[in-house]
Order: C-alpha cells, then sequence, then structure tokens
C-alpha cells in the first residue's frame, strides 16, 4: 500500500486537505491494496500515523466548534431521544430547497451530476455499521447488527444495498472520473473519522443514527425525481427503499441503542449529539455546494 503524501494543514487548505484525506481512507479500507506488498509496512505505519493525527486534529477541532451546544443535550434517555429526533426538523441541512427541486425541477444532467456527487462521497453505511458495534454492550450491538443484516439484504446479494447504489450509477451511465467537490469527499471523511477510530465510538452512534433519521424524506424526493425522469424501478431501488426501510430502522435505533447507552452511562448523550451534529453539520455544507453548482437560489426551508 503506497500511502497518499502528508496531508496539507487543513485550516490553510481545507480542499486539498479532504481530498487527501480521501484517498488515504481509500488505501486504509481496501483489502486488495492492503493485502499487497507489505515488505516496507513499518515505513507504512509510520506515513499513516502521521495522516492520523492531522485527521484527529481536524476531528478535535470540529468538535471543539459544537461542543457547548452538544453538552447542553438532555442526559435522561426519554429527554435525550425526544432531542434527537427534534433534530429532523432542526438541524443543520434539514428542509433545504435542493431535494424539492430535485424531485420537481432537475434536468437528466443536473440529477446525474447530483448523484455522482453522492456516490463519490459514499462511505458505506454496512461498513461504517460493522466497525462501530465493536465491544457495544449486547442491546445496541444486537440493533446494529439487526441493522446490517438488512444493509446487507437479510443474506441475499441482490438485496445488498451498497450495490443497489451501484446498479444505478450504471444504468444511468455515470462517469466516475467527473470532478467531485470537496464538500461531498469531506461528508464521508468525517463518517470514516469516527467509526475507524475507537476513542469516537459513540460520535459514531449519533452520526449513523441521525442519517437513519434524516435520509428517508431526502430520498423519497430523489426518488421522485428519478421517476419523474423515467428512471426504471429496478434503478430507483436504493432510493425507493431508504425512504421507507429507514423510517423503522431510525426507530429502533433510537429505542435499542441510543436509550439504554445514555440511561448506562449519561455522559454518554453529548458524545452521540457531537457526531449528529458534526454529520449534519458536514451534509448541509454539501447541499450548500450542490445548490451553488446547479444554480439554485440561496437555502429556503420547506415544510
Amino acid at each position: 500500500m503506497r500511502l497518499p503524501s502528508p496531508l496539507p494543514n487543513f485550516r490553510r487548505d481545507l480542499e486539498m486537505f479532504h481530498r487527501r484525506l480521501a484517498a488515504l481512507n481509500g488505501l486504509r479500507l481496501s483489502a486488495d491494496q492492503n493485502a499487497q506488498d507489505v515488505i516496507d509496512w513499518r515505513d507504512e505505519l509510520a506515513q499513516e500515523h502521521a495522516l492520523r493525527l492531522t485527521e484527529g486534529e481536524f476531528v478535535e477541532e470540529a468538535r471543539t466548534a459544537i461542543r457547548s451546544r452538544a453538552q447542553e443535550v438532555p442526559k435522561t434517555p426519554e429527554a435525550f431521544v425526544a432531542w434527537f429526533e427534534d433534530l429532523k426538523q432542526t438541524g443543520p441541512g434539514q428542509g433545504d430547497a435542493l431535494f424539492p427541486w430535485l424531485a420537481r425541477e432537475a434536468s437528466v444532467a443536473q440529477m446525474k451530476w447530483f448523484l455522482t456527487q453522492e456516490v463519490a462521497g459514499e462511505a458505506g453505511f454496512d461498513d461504517l455499521v460493522a466497525l462501530t458495534q465493536v465491544k457495544l454492550p449486547p442491546r445496541p450491538k444486537l440493533e446494529l447488527a439487526r441493522n446490517y443484516w438488512d444493509e446487507m439484504g437479510q443474506g441475499h446479494e441482490g438485496g445488498m444495498h451498497g450495490p443497489m447504489l451501484d446498479r444505478l450509477a450504471t444504468a444511468l451511465n455515470l462517469d466516475k472520473s467527473a470532478p467531485v467537490v470537496w464538500e461531498s469527499l469531506a461528508l464521508g471523511n468525517v463518517m470514516v473519522a469516527l467509526a475507524t477510530n475507537r476513542r469516537y465510538t459513540y460520535q459514531s452512534i449519533g452520526a449513523l443514527g441521525v442519517i437513519e433519521l434524516t435520509a428517508p424524506g431526502r430520498a423519497e424526493l430523489v426518488n421522485a425525481g428519478l421517476k419523474r425522469l423515467n428512471v426504471g424501478g429496478e434503478a430507483r431501488r436504493y432510493f425507493a427503499l431508504h425512504a421507507t426501510l429507514d423510517v423503522r430502522h431510525s426507530q429502533a435505533w433510537n429505542r435499542e441503542v441510543l436509550a439504554p447507552l445514555v440511561a448506562e452511562d449519561p455522559r454518554r448523550a453529548a458524545l452521540i449529539a457531537e457526531g449528529a451534529l458534526l454529520r449534519l453539520m458536514a451534509g448541509a455544507r454539501c447541499f450548500e455546494r450542490y445548490r451553488s453548482e446547479l444554480g439554485l437560489t440561496p437555502l429556503q426551508r420547506t415544510g
């Protein structure tokens, strides 16, 4: 595995930082890349250590920016879950005008541009869940296992969620070499950083949980736009499925993961909140950049 050159200072060049970090994540999470030539593993490990130090500094600065808000969340299970569920209406990026526009007005070319960005930033929900569940208490661990099993098509390759997105990309002939905005890569980088570092276990739980909470409404609108553009049902299956299945996933996640973890240790509430806010803020940055690239008006909130 040959690692990319050292990460630049994210305070001076955020775009280059995320492009380099995305390249690193592609290497360090690839089974094929890591299975090859291990002769220089000590040197590669030293390089990766330096890269991950910079990744950690980025995450810590992002945490610092939201820490006061996260510290104010309720610390009892019922109240915390209520706060968490309210993020669907009040969280960063919610009600963005991008998605109703995709449903009602986007052209084929515009929809394909949007999906190219989304595919490039996809970190693999199934793998993130698998990484996050390590050594969790039984009740949350079992719920993450059920979630993962659904992501795996309950044991059937045709039902696996990740390949569904690949099939949509193939059906629409998306250009995988097309330019990708850095905000999309940053979204994936945040999720990978939280899931691959055990010190961020509870932040990862919050980030994954808030995806389940907020994704169905957006998926429903994207599916409507694809249907309007005469994209077939099999190609649309990824978004059609997540428009409904994630509603059930979110309810179970909040009941079986968030509530028992906070009941066992109320200090976890702030950490889970951090992850949710970090994920929502990264998503909001994406939506803003997408609207800018697509020529939409400034952010409007929708019902």
